[in-house]
């Protein structure tokens, strides 16, 4: 009886042990509080030579030339241009989406998939378990074609330690030559020119050169957790020997889960730091932590250009955007500028830091990205880029209301309350 109470306890304390571990987990924040230098200085400018090699040693992201890249702003310059990448491609196509729904878009990818399947090349899609919703006759019709089709991290018992840990990654590969990232997805919601309501604004890059590599190399991760198989070979990692020391200084940054502090999380806190005189965010689920949010402040204290462009009233996650609104005040009272997109849904991540440091990507300036979420980002040093990063952005704020400290100040006690009740789970938004 004695052995059976305290087998018992021993039990029950062990599924208390698992529970909040558990808990904890879902919940974990990300650790890096500050980014200072031995000397107590700031860290290298993006101008500087050591801003490149802390930023690749930091990031677990190399950077190298011979990229081109080009920059879209919304569906109708990203679809017309990846379709016929689509339908160009002669050995293999590897895809990896989060969002994905039917519709006329959808129809457009089956037809295109089946295509290159048929002609012989190698088709591979990753689909996100939980942000994807195709229909099951859908993902049957694309594997009876030849299409490799794989649900990433889908939603059952012995894989509930991850269903937090959700594949917002966008990642399309074309013969291991060209590569497409941003925040883009299957779904009608992001054909049109980004400036109507229901046609979302977004940015995408697409890009060819060695970051494509890398850009599969986050493909091949994700497939072999999926599905057990990892592949390689030329015609998924294209020779670059014969690379072009030119273009354009690039590289992806595939942001994974950690135990500590991640990929993505030191990425972003390096490039706020390093910034001297502008730094622009354009980011949709705008709810960073009390320490990125000190560490933007400190930027426009130091008398940085310091501007954040996200969602507004078009947005289709209230909760984030009442999140980010709760903590607006400890931003605007430093100097921060903070802009909310009128038109529709604006989606986009991305930065420009002294109009050098430039980055697209899938990474929301959220917990969930920063902590849980694999994300893609091509991080690119370049002034051409930048520039055209920063015209973007002074366009986009022109489609903006402009939130000013003393009328923000006055809203009422509901929008308050929303906002202080939708903070009290900022870190699983």
């Amino acid at each position: 009886m004695t052995f059976g109470i305290i087998g018992f306890i021993f039990a029950g304390l062990i599924f208390g042990f698992i529970f909040l571990t558990g808990l904890l987990s879902a919940v974990k924040g990300t650790p890096v509080k500050d980014v200072e230098t031995m000397d107590g200085g700031l860290p290298p400018s993006v101008r500087e030579p050591a801003f490149r090699e802390g930023m690749e040693l930091v990031s677990r992201t190399p950077l190298a030339t011979g990229n081109r890249v080009e920059v879209f702003v919304n569906g109708d310059q990203t679809y017309p241009r990846l379709w016929d990448d689509l339908r160009a491609a002669r050995q293999a196509i590897t895809m990896q989406m989060y969002y994905c729904e039917k519709g006329r878009m959808a129809d457009t990818l089956r037809e295109v998939l089946l295509d290159r399947a048929g002609a012989g090349v190698q088709v591979f899609l990753l689909y996100d378990a939980f942000g994807s919703s195709f229909p099951r006759e859908y993902i049957e019709s694309l594997k009876k074609s030849g299409v490799h089709v794989a649900p990433f991290r889908p939603l059952t018992l012995p894989g509930a330690h991850k269903l937090q840990h959700r594949a917002h990654i966008r990642v399309v590969c074309v013969d291991g030559h060209t590569g497409y990232t941003g925040g883009f997805g299957i779904s009608d919601k992001w054909f049109g020119n980004g400036l109507v309501k229901n046609q979302w604004r977004d940015t995408n890059v697409r890009f060819t050169g060695p970051a494509v590599r890398q850009l599969q190399a986050a493909f091949v991760a994700c497939w072999a957790e999926a599905t057990g198989h990892m592949l390689v070979g030329d015609r998924l990692f294209a020779s670059d020997d014969a690379r072009d020391d030119g273009g354009v200084l690039a590289g992806v940054l595939h942001g994974s889960p950690s135990v500590g502090s991640t990929e993505a999380e030191r990425f972003l806190t390096l490039s706020i730091a390093s910034a001297r005189e502008r730094l622009y965010i354009t980011n949709s689920y705008f709810v960073p932590d009390k320490d990125i949010r000190r560490m933007i402040a400190a930027a426009a204290r130091r008398g940085v250009d310091t501007r954040v462009l996200t969602a507004g009233r078009e947005t289709d996650v209230k909760s984030t955007l009442y999140a980010g609104r709760a903590r607006y005040e400890d931003l605007l009272e430093a100097g921060v500028r903070i802009y909310e997109y009128n038109e529709t849904m604006m989606h986009a991540k991305s930065l420009v830091v002294d109009g050098r440091w430039a980055a697209v990507g899938s990474m929301n300036a959220d917990n969930r990205s920063l902590s849980f979420n694999e994300e893609t980002v091509l991080m690119m040093l370049d002034e051409t880029l930048g520039a055209t990063l920063e015209r973007q952005f002074l366009r986009d704020i022109g489609h903006a209301t402009e939130i000013e400290l003393a009328t923000f100040r006055k809203r009422g006690v509901w929008e308050r309350t929303k906002e202080h009740a939708t903070h009290l789970v900022w870190r699983v938004l």
